[in-house]
C-alpha cells in the first residue's frame, strides 16, 4: 500500500475541486486561465486537508523507530550483565512493537511533497492570483492594456507587503542576537505569512464554530425557516431591481457612445467589444451605427477618449453579469419558497403523500418511481427531516465546544487539556493508524468547514460575492482562491499544535511531521512562536460569544444593511413584503402553468381529431376501392363509381376546411384568454381583434372610437 493512499487522495480532491469550480464557475464563458488558476489554488488547499492525516500517523509510526533506537544501547547492557541492571531500567529495555501504517509513505516522498504544494500555493495567493484579479477585472481592449492596468493597480498592494517583510528584516537585522541566513529568511517570510493567515483565521471561525451548528437548527424550524425565505426574497427584489436600473443607465450610456462613433471611427473596433458584452436583446436594439457614412471630424463633434470606453467596458462587464447572476439567484429562490410552502400545506395532509403546486413536466426517474415516492417525500419533508437537523446540531455544537476548549487549552502539556490531543494519543499507545487518521481528518475537516463556509457567506458590497449555479464572476473566484491558499497553511499549523504535534507550540522532543519542517524553526522570531501563536487563538471565546448574541447582525443593521432579527419591525416588514411577492409570482406561474395545460390539452385534442379524420378517409377510401374493383362495369356502374368518388373528395376536403376553421378559432380563443388586461388609457387598440361586422363591411372599433371622440 505504499503511496496508494497518497495517488488515491490526489485524484479524489482533484475532482472535488473541480466539482465545486463547475458549481459556482462558468466552463464555457470564463477565460481558461482564470478556471485554471482557480482550480489549482483550490486544489493545492484541499490536497493539504487531506494529505495532513497520512502525515500525522507516518511521523508516529517514525517516532517509534526512533524510541526503539534509543533503547538500543540499555538493551546490549542488559545482555551482558543481567544481574546488576535488571533493576535499573525495568521499563525502558522493552521494546516497542511498531506497526507499520496502512497508509506509510516511504521517507522523503513527504518533505518533497509538502514543499512543491506550499510553495505553489504561496506563489498563487501572493503573486499570480491578484494579479490575474485586476487582469480579469480590467476593462482593457488588448492584452498589453490589460497587463498595464493590472500592473499599476498592484503596485500598492505589493509595495505594501515589502515595506511590512522589510520591516520585519529590518528589525531582525539590528538585533546583534541573530544573525541572518537564506534559511532564517525563508522562515521570517513564512512566518509573515501564517501571522496574516492566522489573523483572519480565528475571526472567521469564531463566527463559524456558532453559526453553522445554529443554522442547522433553525433549518429544522419550518416556520421560521419559511419567515428567513421571505425576508431573502425582499432583499433580493431590491437587488434585483437595482441589478435592472443599473443595467439600463450602463445600456444608455453604450448606446450614446454607439451613435456618437461611426463606422470608421478608430475607436470603432472599441465599441463593437463592448457591444459583444451586451445582452442580446440590447445588441439587436443598438447594432452596429453604419447609416451615417461621412467623415468623423474630431473638432465638430467631441467623441469619448479611449480612457472613458475603457472605465464603460468595465462597467458592461460587472452590470451584465450582476444582471444574470440576480436573475438566477430569484429563480433558485422562488423554488426554495415555493417548496416550504407546499411542505407547510402537506404538513395537515390526512393522505401523507406529498404534493407539489408546480410538478415537473419532466418523466419521473426510476429513483422517484420506486424509491422516493410521495409518501416517502411526504415522510421526509415533513416528519424525520426536522429531527435530523436538530440532532446534526446537537453534534455540531458539541464539536465545536470541544474545539474552543482545545483553542484555549492546546499551549497545557502537562496535564494534557486539549481534548483532540487526548484522543491522538490514546490512539498513539495502540498504534491505531485508523483510528488517528479519521479523528485528524474529522477534525480538521470540521475546522476547514467552519472557515471555507464562512468564505463562501461573505459578501462585501457585491464587489465579492460566491453565487452557486455557475454565477461567481472570475474576481470572486479568484479572490476565494486567494483566501483559500492564506487560511489553509495557518489552519493546518494550528490543527498540529490543537493535538501537541508541532514541537515548537508544545515545547516536546518529538519527531517532527513532515509538513512542519517546511516551516523551518519558528524561534527566530520567539515573540511570534511563543506569544501570537498561543494567545491570539483565545480570542475565539470572545468571537463565539458575539456571535452567539448577533453583535455583528445588530451593527449592520443599525448601519443600515438589513439582517434576519426575528422579531424586529424591519424585519416583519420585509418578511410581509417578500411574501406578497412569493404570492405575486405564485400567481404568474400558476398563469403560465394554466396556459401551458390548455395548448397541450388543445394540441392533444387536435391530433386525436386528424388521426380520426384520416381514419375515416381511410376506411371510405378503401370500400370505395372495394365496390369499385375489377369487373364487367356497366356504364351505370362507372357513373355511381365516379360520383361516389366525387361525393368522398368534397366530403374530406369539407372536413378539412372545418378542421382548420376550428383550429384557427381555438388558436385565437386561446390567445385572448392568454393576454393580460389591456389598459386602453394611452395605448391604441389592436385592430385585428376588435373589428365588427355591420352591413357586409368590417369595422374597426379603434376608428369608431376616434369618430365618436372627435369633439372631445
Amino acid at each position: 500500500m505504499s503511496g496508494v493512499a497518497l495517488a488515491l487522495e490526489v485524484v479524489v480532491v482533484f475532482f472535488l475541486a473541480l466539482f465545486l469550480l463547475h458549481r459556482y464557475g462558468d466552463f464555457r464563458k470564463q477565460h481558461r486561465m482564470v478556471l485554471f488558476a482557480t482550480l489549482l489554488a483550490w486544489f493545492l488547499c484541499f490536497l493539504i486537508v487531506f494529505i495532513l492525516p497520512l502525515d500525522v500517523s507516518t511521523t508516529i509510526y517514525n517516532q517509534c523507530k526512533i524510541d526503539n533506537l534509543g533503547h538500543l544501547p540499555a538493551s546490549k547492557t542488559f545482555n551482558r550483565d543481567n544481574s546488576s541492571n535488571s533493576s535499573v531500567f525495568p521499563t525502558q529495555r522493552v521494546l516497542k512493537t511498531c506497526h507499520k501504517p496502512w497508509s506509510y509513505i516511504p521517507d522523503g516522498i513527504l518533505p518533497v511533497f509538502w514543499r512543491v504544494v506550499y510553495w505553489t500555493s504561496q506563489s498563487l495567493t501572493w503573486l499570480l492570483i491578484p494579479f490575474m484579479q485586476s487582469y480579469a477585472r480590467s476593462g482593457g481592449f488588448s492584452i498589453s492594456g490589460k497587463i498595464k492596468t493590472a500592473l499599476i493597480e498592484n503596485v500598492i498592494y505589493y509595495g505594501t507587503y515589502l515595506l511590512i517583510f522589510c520591516s520585519l528584516l529590518i528589525y531582525v537585522a539590528v538585533n546583534p542576537k541573530w544573525h541572518l541566513t537564506w534559511s532564517d529568511l525563508r522562515t521570517i517570510g513564512i512566518t509573515a505569512a501564517n501571522t496574516w493567515g492566522l489573523f483572519l483565521l480565528v475571526l472567521l471561525l469564531g463566527y463559524g464554530l456558532v453559526e453553522i451548528p445554529r443554522s442547522y437548527w433553525r433549518a429544522s424550524c419550518h416556520g421560521q425557516l419559511l419567515a428567513k425565505t421571505y425576508f431573502k426574497a425582499a432583499k433580493l427584489m431590491t437587488e434585483k431591481a437595482d441589478a435592472e436600473e443599473n443595467l439600463e443607465d450602463v445600456m444608455e450610456d453604450v448606446r450614446t457612445v454607439n451613435e456618437k462613433i461611426k463606422y470608421n471611427h478608430p475607436l470603432r473596433k472599441c465599441i463593437d467589444t463592448i457591444l459583444k458584452k451586451c445582452p442580446v436583446e440590447y445588441q439587436e436594439k443598438m447594432g452596429r451605427n453604419m447609416d451615417d457614412y461621412e467623415d468623423f471630424d474630431d473638432k465638430g463633434n467631441p467623441y469619448p477618449s479611449k480612457k472613458s470606453l475603457v472605465k464603460l467596458h468595465k462597467q458592461v462587464i460587472y452590470a451584465v453579469q450582476r444582471h444574470n447572476r440576480t436573475q438566477v439567484q430569484w429563480q433558485i429562490l422562488l423554488d426554495e419558497a415555493f417548496h416550504l410552502e407546499d411542505v407547510a400545506k402537506n404538513e395537515t395532509s390526512s393522505t401523507h403523500q406529498f404534493v407539489h403546486s408546480f410538478p415537473s413536466a419532466e418523466p419521473p426517474g426510476w429513483i422517484s418511481k420506486y424509491l422516493y415516492t410521495p409518501t416517502v417525500e411526504w415522510y421526509w419533508e415533513c416528519v424525520f427531516r426536522r429531527w435530523c437537523y436538530r440532532v446534526l446540531a446537537v453534534v455540531l455544537c458539541v464539536f465545536s465546544a470541544a474545539v474552543v476548549w482545545s483553542e484555549c487549552t492546546f499551549f497545557s502539556t502537562q496535564p494534557v487539556l486539549s481534548l483532540f490531543a487526548v484522543f491522538i494519543q490514546l490512539a498513539e499507545r495502540d498504534y491505531n493508524y485508523v483510528y488517528i487518521e479519521m479523528a485528524c481528518f474529522v477534525t480538521i475537516f470540521f475546522l476547514c468547514y467552519c472557515v471555507y463556509s464562512t468564505v463562501f457567506r461573505i459578501r462585501v458590497f457585491n464587489y465579492y460575492y460566491l453565487a452557486p449555479h455557475h454565477q461567481t464572476d472570475a474576481y470572486s473566484l479568484q479572490f476565494s482562491g486567494m483566501l483559500f491558499c492564506r487560511l489553509t497553511p495557518p489552519l493546518c499549523l494550528n490543527f498540529l499544535g490543537v493535538i501537541h504535534m508541532d514541537s515548537t507550540i508544545s515545547h516536546q522532543q518529538r519527531e517532527k511531521t513532515a509538513y512542519n519542517s517546511i516551516m523551518g524553526s519558528m524561534q527566530v522570531l520567539s515573540f511570534i512562536a511563543n506569544g501570537f501563536y498561543i494567545y491570539y487563538p483565545m480570542l475565539i471565546v470572545l468571537l463565539c460569544i458575539a456571535t452567539y448574541f448577533s453583535l455583528g447582525t445588530r451593527c449592520l443593521n443599525l448601519l443600515g444593511f438589513q439582517q434576519f432579527m426575528g422579531e424586529n419591525d424591519l424585519t416583519s416588514d420585509l418578511v410581509d413584503e417578500g411574501k406578497e411577492l412569493i404570492r405575486r409570482e405564485r400567481r404568474k406561474r400558476q398563469r403560465t402553468e394554466d396556459g401551458e395545460s390548455r395548448r397541450r390539452e388543445w394540441r392533444e385534442r387536435y391530433s386525436e381529431q386528424r388521426e380520426r379524420y384520416s381514419r375515416r378517409s381511410r376506411s371510405a377510401y378503401s370500400e370505395l376501392k372495394e365496390t369499385d374493383g375489377p369487373g364487367t362495369d356497366t356504364g351505370r356502374g362507372e357513373e355511381d363509381s365516379r360520383c361516389r368518388k366525387t361525393l368522398l373528395q368534397d366530403a374530406l376536403s369539407n372536413n378539412q376546411v372545418l378542421a382548420q376553421s376550428r383550429r384557427d378559432r381555438s388558436d385565437k380563443a386561446e390567445l385572448l384568454q392568454d393576454v393580460e388586461p389591456l389598459d386602453f388609457t394611452g395605448e391604441e387598440p389592436l385592430e385585428t381583434d376588435n373589428r365588427r361586422y355591420a352591413g357586409g363591411h368590417y369595422l374597426s372599433t379603434s376608428a369608431s372610437r376616434a369618430r365618436i371622440f372627435d369633439d372631445v
